[in-house]
């Protein structure tokens, strides 16, 4: 072999690495992951129209994910097993801080990229403020929840309620746990996400004549959506594009929103900033 032939492809060879990286990844089929907030088969059967969407969208096939919990969500992003993700805004947070992610869009509700979550109790109690929840049992979702934890926990403490001081807490797994934990009188309040809690009445899985409002948390930022920054930069754009052109009110309803608006990491400085205010270790929570 000519010595120049084998140092130009010794060369390229070396070259083309760095020029993968530039172009970014194509990966045949798009894993798309949603947050286990409520029962997963539950979720991809909802899923399925926003399934069709994007593949017409992407032009490729697309593998709708529900992982066991919050934790499994960021690990399988964290290892590249997922492109593109539907986070709550803690657990978002939490994955950014170990995986090369970036938020694109926000969930828009009733005009705004804002939700609450709201604390229950059964209807029959006789609390009438947070501070009355002082040597009660309290359950929240996911530890990596931002609305059936993070936010009702600030709120309590804020009450002068430090938890497992003050009261117990119980963790769940999801919302429609919390919800139900309350309803059948299994301990004495729970958080979890306004949305969520009267979509669960709405549709008759929990009982409104049974539970009632307690508290509601100020506003939080919404759900966020983020996919790996390594993706090719066309697949990026088409699938920005397909979330934020999003109109179809079916396709939405499976969010619990109107429509999606652009959104970056700085939206959710909120949640790192309330952490703090706690006292969390966010490391502990992966």
């Amino acid at each position: 072999m000519d010595r120049r032939t084998f140092t130009t492809g010794a060369l390229l060879a070396g070259l083309l690495p760095g020029v993968a990286r530039a172009q970014g990844t194509d990966p045949k089929t798009l894993r798309v992951a949603l947050l286990p907030d409520e029962n997963a088969s539950t979720i991809i059967q909802n899923a399925q129209p926003l399934k069709a969407h994007l593949e017409r969208v992407v032009g490729r096939p697309v593998e709708m994910i529900v992982t066991t919990d919050y934790s499994s969500m960021i690990e399988a992003t964290r290892f590249g097993r997922i492109d593109v993700a539907y986070f709550g805004p803690l657990s978002y947070v939490l994955a950014r801080s170990k995986a090369d992610i970036e938020a694109f869009a926000v969930g828009v509700s009733r005009g705004s990229p804002t939700y609450t979550s709201v604390v229950i109790v059964p209807a029959a109690s006789t609390l009438k403020t947070v501070a009355e929840l002082k040597g009660r049992t309290v359950a929240y979702g996911d530890q990596a929840s931002t609305s059936s934890h993070l936010v009702p926990r600030a709120m309590l403490q804020d009450a002068g309620l430090v938890a497992n001081t003050d009261y117990k807490t119980v963790y769940v797994g999801a919302h429609d746990a919390v919800a139900r934990s309350v309803e059948t009188g299994k301990v004495d309040a729970g958080a979890l996400s306004r949305p969520i809690f009267d979509s669960l009445v709405k549709a008759g899985k929990i009982d409104g004549t049974k539970v009632r409002v307690l508290a509601e948390t100020k506003a939080i930022p919404n759900y966020p959506m983020a996919m790996q920054s390594k993706l090719a930069p066309e697949l990026k754009a088409k699938i920005r594009g397909a979330f934020l052109d999003l109109k179809d009110p079916d396709l939405l309803r499976s969010f619990r929103a109107e429509g999606f608006a652009a959104t970056d990491d700085r939206a959710y400085d909120v949640l790192r900033d309330t952490a703090k205010v706690l006292n969390l270790d966010l490391a502990k929570f992966q």
